[in-house]
């Protein structure tokens, strides 16, 4: 795993995808399917996991640092979603494990008391990170640049 330039769209992917299973694990509760439900957010959770330990090792690995390339007018609002984004995320595997821990322990109301706090969190940090990788990656030559500059 000796480039760089494969991380950012796989650690958005996982995002993604992480997203993509908390939305399918809420309506399948929803429907009363608590078995697929179960297993649709311990996948959600697996994404999640998978995305770290990708995130840590591309950043730590290849030391890259993205500055926000755009336009002047998208600096702030991007800085604050990285922001909130990064804040956020840095609370998920606490609430999502205690979140699990308790639906797996059959403690129903905890867990669905704590799941209406997790959910909403966890969600907001999938799509936001699948945002700023496009705002880096598609949008701006944010990216695009870091990755340059690293192999000069």
């Amino acid at each position: 795993m000796n480039d760089p330039s494969i991380f950012p769209l796989l650690n958005a992917s996982l995002n993604g995808l992480a997203g993509f299973l908390l939305l399918v694990g809420i309506v399948l509760i929803r429907q009363g399917k608590e078995s697929a439900h179960k297993r649709a957010m311990l996948s959600a959770f697996a994404c999640s996991v998978v995305f770290l330990v990708s995130y840590l090792y591309y950043h730590f690995h290849f030391s890259i640092q993205v500055r926000y390339q755009g336009p002047d007018w998208g600096k702030w609002p991007y800085l604050g979603l990285l922001l909130s984004h990064t804040l956020l995320a840095a609370a998920v595997p606490f609430l999502a494990l205690r979140t699990i821990w308790l639906g797996l322990h059959d403690r129903r109301q905890q867990h669905r008391r704590l799941a209406r706090l997790t959910f909403p969190i966890w969600l907001y940090v999938s799509t936001t990170g699948v945002l700023v990788y496009l705002i880096l990656y598609v949008w701006t030559e944010s990216g695009a640049l870091a990755l340059q500059a690293l192999s000069a």
